[in-house]
């Protein structure tokens, strides 16, 4: 019998979440912000891809400023930056009509670019607002400009120090490479090169005063995760150095994108996991990204660290690392994606994208506007729910995962509000899926309740045997209300312990003709679900939360409400 004393073990004191390579991929931002919680966010060079809104642009802005690199370096003027060069040139008395032309040219789009890049960092820090309950901080990349010119000036992490908790992080940004596109004059004045001794050293003399637990640099480390595409190391080895000889819990780099991965190594962790944003590489070829890591601590000591996707909305968990005696151990949890990583291939832009039926894309678009305005009692609310799957995983060798509904679901549950989730578990496929009669399901019920009662009110509203959810797929068995349960819970809810259910809808999606079906199986379900008092008076009241907040709701979103509950417009 399991007796639960009085409250729940503290698995996490502190949880980081750490992307790089951002490469313009905002709406991937938005979505890690949406789908995960955490007490900070590192959101990493190179924020922004080219400054120019269109290609057709940036290739000429490129091609200009290759012209003014050859003039520059044929005159032996190395020394300065393109702009400086392009204006002095323009400043002689007999310059030739051609560089009068393109040298005027190259100005002009300099200044257009310096006006784009304020733009893309102005849309990024609208999409950070989104989680004001979290500390945000940016690093800049070698395509980025020095962020203290923008709008993430409070999130700058370049040059900077933040103490968290017991931990203290700081960043150096750029690196040692000119990118060709990006106005010289505007960028990080990278200077912690191979040609720089320790005097000269800025990254290392920062960090040599700062004396930071936790470092973040875009360049990596000599040795480290820095082998480029083209095979040679780009690392650098001042950082490498002062890794080795100080105090470094974590070492969060990136820039070198197929040398993700975490090292172990002198009693540092380094991690880079990999580009975040959709990357297009000099051959044409198209790197989905998504990855990132999300750190567990607790004060100075790291308890785990999850390789993680995302992807299509959905959250995956790829690895698990954790050290244990000096040693780094990982497990890997999604074979696919991890063998498809190391192997430079694509995972998840071969699933053929799709839309759900009406009724679910208006709920998910509610439901995405609703949760810009998370409060911090739905995270409260998440957590616990989370500390409740992980006991289940470490305590009761029986793992289960959640998918969770109403204000939870749409991230405004106050002090009151209750939890009203879905149990996911395995239990065999003599199983059918009436949870009352089914012993498992019904432990699984007690244990909960001896946990949550004591915090927060809930209702288990279903159980999902999985067993009999894999079967049903594979035998493409329509007439599985299991399944139909399974897809619509899948379409419009928020997992607790995704991992549990990933592979499962992994093999769902493999046949999307097979899932619209079954999604429009219960369509008739949702249009009577939709229209009961209980659903309407929700809405009703995540409408007065939001009012509480001094949140107005966009006449956009009330029609879609209207449309999605079926009701006339007043």
């Amino acid at each position: 019998m399991f007796i639960f004393k009085s409250a729940l073990p503290i698995y996490v004191k502190m949880r980081l979440i750490y992307a790089t390579d951002i490469h313009g991929d905002f709406d991937k931002v938005k979505s890690l912000l949406f789908g995960t919680i955490a007490d900070m966010y590192i959101i990493a060079g190179d924020l922004i891809d080219i400054p120019f809104y269109n290609m057709g642009t940036s290739i000429r802005y490129h091609e200009l400023q290759s012209y003014f690199h050859g003039l520059r370096r044929k005159m032996e003027k190395e020394d300065m930056l393109i702009e400086d060069f392009v204006d002095e040139l323009l400043e002689c008395p007999n310059v030739s009509e051609e560089i009068q032309h393109f040298g005027t040219r190259y100005q002009q789009y300099t200044i257009r670019a310096r006006r784009v890049m304020q733009q893309k960092y102005k849309v990024l820090k609208d999409i950070l607002d989104i989680r004001q309950k979290s500390q945000i901080l940016c690093l800049p990349g070698n395509y980025d400009m020095d962020l203290r010119f923008t709008s993430l000036h409070e999130h700058d992490l370049h040059l900077h120090w933040h103490q968290r908790e017991k931990l203290r992080i700081g960043g150096y940004g750029g690196a040692a490479i000119w990118t060709a596109g990006i106005p010289e004059r505007y960028i990080v004045n990278y200077r912690a090169g191979m040609g720089a001794d320790e005097q000269q050293n800025e990254m290392y003399r920062f960090f040599r005063a700062v004396h930071p637990d936790v470092i973040v640099t875009h360049q990596p480390a000599y040795g480290i995760h820095d082998t480029a595409f083209y095979g040679g190391p780009v690392g650098s080895p001042s950082l490498r150095d002062y890794c080795d000889n100080n105090h470094v819990l974590l070492c969060l780099t990136g820039h070198a994108h197929n040398a993700w991965g975490v090292r172990y190594n002198s009693g540092t962790l380094f991690l880079n996991p990999s580009n975040f944003g959709e990357v297009t590489s000099a051959t044409g070829e198209v790197s989905e990204g998504g990855f990132f890591h999300q750190i567990e601590l607790t004060e100075k000591r790291v308890e785990k660290i999850i390789f993680r996707k995302i992807s299509n909305g959905n959250v995956f968990d790829i690895a698990d690392y954790y050290l244990k005696d000096g040693t780094l151990t990982q497990e890997i949890i999604d074979t696919e994606r991890y063998t498809y990583l190391r192997n430079m291939q694509n995972f998840d832009t071969n699933t053929v994208k799709y839309s759900h039926i009406p009724e679910i894309e208006l709920f998910n678009d509610i439901k995405r506007f609703f949760r810009m305005f998370q409060t911090p009692e739905t995270e409260d609310r998440i957590d616990m729910l989370e500390e409740v799957v992980q006991l289940f995983k470490d305590k009761i060798k029986d793992p289960i995962a959640m998918d969770v509904m109403g204000s939870v679901n749409m991230g405004i549950s106050y002090n009151t509000s209750d939890i009203d989730f879905v149990i996911y578990f395995r239990c065999g496929t003599e199983c059918q899926g009436d949870f009352s009669q089914c012993e498992r399901s019904r432990r699984a019920m007690r244990i909960i309740s001896e946990i949550l009662g004591t915090r927060f009110d809930f209702d288990i509203l279903d159980c999902i045997n999985l067993d009999l959810v894999e079967k049903s797929i594979r035998e493409k068995n329509y007439e599985c209300e299991t399944t139909q349960r399974f897809v619509a819970y899948r379409s419009m809810c928020r997992s607790i312990n995704y991992r549990f259910i990933a592979p499962v809808e992994d093999l769902l999606n493999r046949d999307i003709l097979f899932r619209k079906e079954l999604e429009g199986s219960v369509q008739s379900y949702l249009r009577i679900f939709t229209t009961t008092s209980p659903h309407m008076i929700s809405f009703k009241k995540y409408e007065s939360r939001l009012s509480a907040l001094g949140v107005r709701l966009p006449e956009s979103i009330r029609r879609k409400i209207t449309q999605y509950l079926k009701e006339e417009p007043s």
